[in-house]
Parts: structure tokens; sequence; C-alpha cells
């Protein structure tokens, strides 16, 4: 780089970390310096949130030492290693739901005024901060009223209230839409520009080839491979994370679709879609795009009988009224939410609880029959590849293995058409591939899928043809050999609204 770096300012040497006798890590070293964004990347259960724990001092190591300014340190916990200048931003928000914007800012760092508390001045403050994050969310507004993307903002104004030397930023962008991303990257940049070191997760590997001067590859707990981030492009990195060639992330699009079994028209869910018609086939996966509130999400919420709806609709053929999601699933439609960990899943029971929640009448004998829920749970962890001790809580799952269960939670109520929204959320490369192979597997067997996607590459990766919505409306169709160019003007409103049977090519 032409000058020398400066010396690490935290940094893990040699570091072991056990849970009983499982070990997670091995091994592992990394130097974070200041004015520096150094990137930390791996599938996942590869051992990144437990390293970046043991940095921020939630957990201690089993071996090897933390070194602050060149020096052993041991934290008593979190509060010590904030009070030395290092925060942690967590994936799972850590806000306090029934309070204000203002007042999860300042918790535990309250500015007074003799003995009163100086609200103005915290008011004024907290603006200031969500200000440089273009965040307009009132400071007086309860965050449990907020979006994801707004609760994210929240919590790295909490961050940059502290004097941070360090700051730890697990999956910071996995809520935030395209724009909510260039904003908070541009904060990334002026925190590096103001001295402090940046830890950076993502598994959106554009980003990290975006922002990162430094890099650091785990698999399996061990460090894989370490260095400056510009000797490593997005395909090298994701081959170094799972270990094997990436180059057929999709597989391959054999459908032959069959018969129409979903046949929607004048489709309406009020408040956010409308003139809603499209037809669904057998064996066939169709994917549907569009920008963050052109009511994709809704409009199937609606159609699976999570919201109210009307319009014409019919299943296999005939007539069906879908008012409730119980009266989808009798006709063979379920939905796989986007939100796995509050809709999904239920965080603090076992695998077993959660795979067989939905289809727990095939287990009722009276009682329920355990043992048949412990072999369809040996099933599904072998069909589905899902990692893990079999009576871990769900919430102590990664979230690929998170996704894996919900989605065979889904499967064991033998769906014929299937709506999964957000597939790969917040997953690694290596478990995307997995999840890919599923679905497409799903479809050679006959089974009708619906892909709501953010991710474009995704849609056309996977999709058969593709729906693209805009302000509740379907804007255009394409088919397979779809691009990112047609999908955005589709998104965007500057291509032609389809006509009635005709495809945008």
């Amino acid at each position: 780089m032409g000058h020398a770096l400066a010396p690490p300012v935290l940094e893990l040497k040699g570091v072991g970390r056990s849970f009983g006798p499982i070990q997670v890590l091995h091994g592992v070293d990394i130097q974070l310096r200041p004015g520096r964004v150094h990137a930390l990347i791996g599938e996942n259960g590869a051992g990144k949130s437990t390293m970046m724990k043991i940095l921020a001092g939630y957990q201690p190591v089993s071996s090897g030492e933390v070194r602050l300014d060149g020096r052993p340190v041991t934290f008593a916990g979190m509060d010590e290693a904030e009070r030395l200048g290092i925060s942690m931003i967590h994936q799972e928000f850590n806000l306090a739901d029934q309070l204000t914007v203002e007042q999860n800012i300042f918790l535990g760092r309250e500015l007074k005024r003799g003995w009163l508390l100086d609200k103005p001045a915290m008011r004024k403050r907290a603006r200031e901060l969500l200000d440089r994050l273009e965040c307009r969310a009132g400071t007086d507004r309860v965050v449990s009223t907020l979006s994801n993307s707004d609760k994210q903002m929240v919590e790295i104004s909490k961050a940059m209230l502290r004097e941070t030397r360090v700051l730890v930023m697990d999956e910071p962008t996995a809520v935030l839409t395209r724009a909510e991303t260039a904003i908070l990257l541009r904060q990334v940049r002026a925190l590096r520009e103001a001295g402090t070191a940046v830890l950076f997760t993502s598994h959106k590997l554009d980003e990290v080839e975006e922002i990162a001067d430094d890099l650091t590859i785990m698999r399996d707990g061990r460090v894989v491979w370490s260095g400056p981030a510009g000797e490593m492009d997005q395909h090298a990195m994701a081959n170094a994370m799972v270990g094997r060639e990436m180059s057929d992330l999709f597989p391959p699009k054999t459908g032959q679709p069959g018969e129409v079994v979903l046949s929607v028209r004048d489709f309406a869910v009020p408040g956010f879609s409308h003139d809603i018609t499209f037809t669904l086939r057998r064996g066939e996966i169709l994917g549907v795009a569009g920008l963050i509130g052109s009511g994709r999400t809704e409009t199937f919420e609606g159609l699976c009988g999570l919201r109210p709806a009307r319009g014409v609709v019919e299943v296999f053929g005939r007539p069906a009224r879908i008012e409730q999601p119980w009266a989808a699933q009798a006709l063979g439609l379920c939905y796989l939410t986007e939100d796995r960990k509050s809709r999904g899943l239920l965080l603090r029971k076992g695998m077993r609880e959660n795979l067989t929640l939905q289809a727990l009448s095939r287990f009722d004998r009276g009682l329920i029959d355990t043992g048949a829920e412990e072999r369809a749970l040996t099933e599904a962890i072998r069909d589905f590849d899902i990692r893990g001790h079999r009576g871990a809580l769900v919430g102590n799952l990664s979230g690929g293995n998170q996704q894996k269960l919900l989605f065979a939670k889904v499967l064991l109520a033998e769906p014929r058409i299937l709506v999964i929204d957000e597939p790969t959320r917040g997953i690694d490369i290596g478990t995307k591939q997995q999840m890919y192979g599923f679905i497409r597997r799903l479809a050679s067997e006959g089974r009708a899928i619906v892909v709501i996607s953010s991710e474009m590459q995704e849609v056309i990766g996977l999709a058969d043809r593709i729906l693209v919505m805009r302000h509740g409306r379907i804007t255009g169709e394409l088919g397979a050999d779809a691009t990112e160019d047609a999908i955005v003007k589709l998104a965007m409103g500057v291509a032609p609204l389809r006509t009635e049977g005709e495809t945008t090519a």
C-alpha cells in the first residue's frame, strides 16, 4: 500500500473455544487495525459469531489470548469491552421494544442536567445520529412499531453514540434494501476515515468486495485464508468459504411444466395490490421480482389466507375460497415465510416440535406419537442436511440450518403448490446452493413453486418464468432468459405494462 500499517488495536492470537466436548474454534488469529475495514466471511456454522462474541467480550476464550493494544486482556463481560471502546452490532436486534427510539439509543448512557434527564439534548443528539444514517424514524416512535431496516439504523446509532475504537458488525445489511445498504456503507467509510477499526461480516460478497481493506475467511472453525481483500474476487471468496468450486450455483432448468394448477384473476389485497392475474403450472418455478414495497409478499400472503383478499382463484381447476391458512393447506397450498424467526419457527423449542407443528394430525394417536416424530426428524435431518445437535433449541441453530428446518416443516404438510418468500435471506453461499437444489428437486417431482426474492440473480437463476411487480401491479412477465436490466426496467416503471397474454421479452 506504500505505507506501514498501524499496529492492531484488537487481535486474537491462537484462540480456541469449546462448548462442552464440541470445539468450535481452532487456533484462530485475526488482527483489527485502526482506520481499516476487516471483512469476516464463512458459511453458517463456520465459527464467525463465536469469534465476534469473543472480540466483543460476550464470551471468554478456551485457549489462546485476546490482545488490546498489544497486551493480553480478559474482558469481564460486554460492558467492560464497551468501556474500553469495543462495540458490537448484533444480527438479532438488541433493542427494548417498548421504549422509544431516543430511549434505546441512550439506554444506560442517559444525559442529565443536574438530577434530571436532559431530554432536549438527548432528542437533539438522537436526531443528529439518525439523520447521518438518513433514517426518518421519529425519535419518539416506540421501537416495536419500526420496520426492520429502521431498527437496524437505531442499533447503528447506539454504536455511533459511543466513543468506539472497534466496531464489530454482524450481518448489518441482512434486513436492508439496496438504498439503505448504500447509506450504511457510507457510514462505515466515515468511521474508517475517523480511525475506527471495523469488523464487517456479510453473506453478500459484492458488499465485502466493495468495502473491505482486509479479509479473513473461515471454514469449520478455522481460518482458511487471511490477507488484503483486493487479492480475492467474489468467485475465489465463495470457493474458499465452501471448499469446493461454486460455478454451478444454480441447478439446470430441466423442467417441462405441465397443466395449470393455480389460476388467479382480478385478484386484490386491499391496500397492497390489485388487478393481479397469472397462472402457475405443475413442475414450474415462477419467480416474482420487484422492489421493496411492490406488494409481492402481501399479494401471496393474501392468496394463502394470511391477509384479507378478493378475486377469482382456482386450484386444480376448482374455484377456491381461501380465507385462512389452514384452508390453503387443505387445498395443498403452503406458504414459507420470509420471517423465519418470528413467524416461521418457535425459537425456544426443539427441532422435533418445530418440524411436526404444521402436520401434527399425522402424529396424533390420541396422544402425540413422539417416536414417529423422532423418525420424521431423522429423515428431515438426512434429506435436508440439517446440521446441529438434534436436541438443541432452534434459536441456537445457524440461520442456514433454521431455513432448512423451516423448509422441512412446510414440506411435511405435503404441499402440491409451494410459495417460498426470500428462500435464502441471511444464509451463506454454500447453503444457498443446497436450497436451490432442493427447490429444483421439488419442481422436478411435480410440485408447482412460486419464489419471491429481492435478489435478481436468484430469480433469474431459479425461475422458469418471472413476474415483475410495481406499486401493487404486475408490470411484466419474462421468460427463463430474463436479464437484470429487463427486470429493473419493469420494476422501475420504465418499460411498458404487459397486455394480457403477452410476454415481455
